[in-house]
């Protein structure tokens, strides 16, 4: 039979040959995937697909839907191949320069909004979802993002611009304080801190597709904490906050850490999960 000869093919004929495909490719949330980025393919809200599951593919529609299995089945994760990412209940651009925002920063996220600041600082900022999060619902705030790579901060800049915060974030390429002349009432970072032994049991969707200088510094996953313990003091005011997250068992070494420099260390806070993810801690004075 011909391409020209071949019945339609329907969105439930689409999934019902995408769904074996990704399970294939050990998927665990296979049919769930497979929804989601055919909704994208129709042009369609996630949550009205079914409603269209019986509608002919049209031409375009079939070869982005294909082209957005093929891209799964090599465990390119699903808000790279949508371009997008919803975190604490906005829309990011994501690329493969920048960290997949993921649900259990939020907490870092819940946590600096629950006290009022004029000036924030993020240190490794990537996307910017987290700056900018704090941004939003902080209508009088301005920040600061930080990144050693360019590719990240252009992908940031386009946040910023899509939720119209470029006139009260700023942006810069720098390794942490280097250059920093500034003084904020909070600093926030998600730094990379995965350790050498680990990186190799990450799910590909992690270690094939994300930056690794997001990831890991290497060796025991402390490095960033160090040189942030190190410099924060010098640049928050009296009584500042530090938010971090850390690995779940990193904890303790981290608390160490900000302590040896001075600050009272609050507490850890949980995720979802129960995990340790976020350290709590004043600044010195």
């Amino acid at each position: 039979m011909s391409l020209l000869e071949r019945p339609p093919l329907t969105g439930a004929d689409a999934l019902r040959a995408a769904i074996p495909l990704l399970r294939g490719a050990g998927i665990e949330d296979a049919a769930r995937d497979a929804r989601v980025l055919l909704a994208d393919a129709m042009g369609l809200g996630a949550d009205r697909l079914t409603l269209h599951l019986q509608d002919d593919l049209l031409p375009l529609a079939e070869a982005r839907f294909q082209s957005h299995i093929a891209a799964r089945a090599r465990r390119q994760p699903v808000a790279q191949i949508l371009g997008e990412r919803l975190f604490w209940g906005l829309t990011f651009v994501v690329t493969p320069d920048v960290l997949d925002p993921r649900p259990e920063t939020e907490v870092l996220v819940e946590a600096a909004l629950s006290q009022p600041f004029g000036k924030v600082l993020d240190l490794g900022t990537g996307s910017g979802a987290i700056l900018l999060s704090c941004l939003t619902f902080m209508p009088e705030a301005t920040g600061h993002g930080i990144d050693l790579s360019p590719a990240a901060l252009a992908v940031a800049k386009r946040n910023a611009e899509r939720l119209g915060l470029r006139a009260r974030a700023k942006f810069a390429v720098g390794n942490w304080f280097e250059k920093l002349t500034g003084h904020y009432d909070l600093i926030v970072s998600n730094p990379p801190y995965i350790t050498a032994d680990e990186m190799p049991d990450l799910e590909p969707e992690v270690r094939l597709h994300e930056p690794l200088m997001a990831l890991s510094p290497g060796g025991d996953g402390l490095d960033a904490y160090r040189a942030i313990a190190a410099g924060a003091g010098r640049h928050l005011l009296p009584g500042g906050r530090l938010l971090l997250e850390i690995g779940s068992t990193q904890g303790a070494a981290v608390m160490d850490l900000l302590r040896a420099q001075g600050f009272s260390v609050l507490d850890l806070l949980q995720d979802m999960d129960g995990r340790d993810r976020v350290v709590r801690a004043l600044a010195p004075g």
